[in-house]
């Protein structure tokens, strides 16, 4: 029986690494040798707790690796190839799906659509912070990597880039809106690259840390405000004249945050939420215009499969966006408890870590 090694969610407080047997392969499916992966936020929900999963379960959703094997079914790629796949991973064929839903796949249902649905890897199978992933619906789900792209350079693409990208896409950013943009973390600063590609005139990044803001003017960003030195909604209708955003995203998943955004919103504006809540939300009242005010408030859950996929790394090979300064450590699988330890309690100016074999 061939092992691998992967990283297992044992209890709340708890994700070690464990021996695991590398997974049989389905007609259906690819298994994939991962090259680089990484940790995402969502992880560290997992780790404590906040959002349940399975004991035993492997955790991460956001793989490049090389294909190992190929499923008997799956036509049009070719073992020993380079590949991405995203951390949401879609039939291809359910009702969901077929409107344009592939995150809320509901593929197996009687009426096709599951909240989450299509987020399979580290939450409903087994995930890619290990040596070998199996990745379903290889057919739907497997974009091939450009010679021209190292694994750094594509890593963001499986979650974070596209779930960045969409809190601007959801809203509908138009050429010349003015955007604020709340948590400059890995998404927040893609959701600021994203709102600048998709034409605002002004971007706004607000955060509490000086590194975060510092990267955030590389994604971006026209102005950055430090939370911790001013009053961001204050500061944000100053450099608007009091008219508000377009369009504000939320990219935390605090009460906090949220209310920020609709604070600083102009009637008619949009708040597009990026962020994972772990307690239930409070609409203020005022902010809110007692619910006359026109406002929209849009989800998004990161947007997969491989024609995504191919769109991101197209981005990232034209030279539109460059976000390989948001890897700022490097792990081997080995050490990937201490690279919990550190990504949890976001120490040493941790934006991103590599995992690599």
């Amino acid at each position: 029986m061939a092992m691998m090694k992967a990283a297992v969610f044992v209890e709340p407080g708890r994700i070690v690494l464990d021996d695991k047997r590398i997974p049989d392969v389905g007609p259906q499916d690819a298994l994939i040798r991962v090259t680089t992966t990484t940790i995402c936020g969502t992880d560290i929900h997992i780790l404590k707790g906040e959002y349940p999963v399975e004991r035993g379960l492997t955790i991460g959703h956001e793989p490049v690796g090389v294909i190992e094997k190929l499923g008997s079914g799956v036509r049009g790629y070719r073992e020993g190839q380079r590949v991405i796949a995203g951390a949401i991973t879609p039939s291809g064929w359910s009702t969901a799906c077929l409107c344009g839903c592939g995150s809320q796949d509901g593929a197996g249902t009687a009426h096709g659509w599951k909240a989450m649905g299509g987020w399979k890897f580290g939450n409903t199978i087994d995930g890619c912070q290990a040596e070998y992933v199996l990745v379903p619906d290889a057919m739907a789900n497997l974009a091939p990597v450009p010679d021209s792209l190292t694994d750094e350079q594509v890593l963001m693409c499986p979650d974070i880039m596209s779930t960045g990208f969409s809190g601007a896409e959801s809203a509908g950013v138009r050429i010349g809106d003015t955007v604020a943009v709340f948590a400059q973390g890995p998404i927040g600063l893609c959701a600021t690259a994203g709102a600048k590609l998709s034409g605002a005139a002004m971007v706004i990044g607000v955060d509490r840390l000086a590194n975060r803001l510092a990267i955030a003017t590389q994604m971006g960003a026209d102005h950055v405000i430090d939370g911790s030195k001013v009053d961001a909604v204050e500061e944000i209708m100053r450099l608007t004249d009091g008219r508000g955003v377009d369009v504000a995203i939320e990219a935390l998943g605090t009460q906090q945050t949220f209310e920020a955004c609709l604070r600083v919103l102009r009637p008619g504006g949009t708040l597009s939420s990026l962020g994972v809540y772990s307690t239930d939300l409070t609409i203020p009242l005022g902010a809110f215009a007692a619910g006359l005010g026109d406002h929209k408030i849009v989800t998004t859950l990161c947007p997969g499969g491989k024609e995504r996929m191919r769109r991101l790394m197209a981005v990232i090979a034209s030279r539109r966006v460059n976000l390989e300064a948001m890897v700022t450590h490097r792990f081997k699988l080995d050490d990937i408890e201490a690279a919990y330890e550190l990504f949890g309690h976001q120490r040493d100016g941790v934006l991103k870590v590599a995992i690599t074999p």
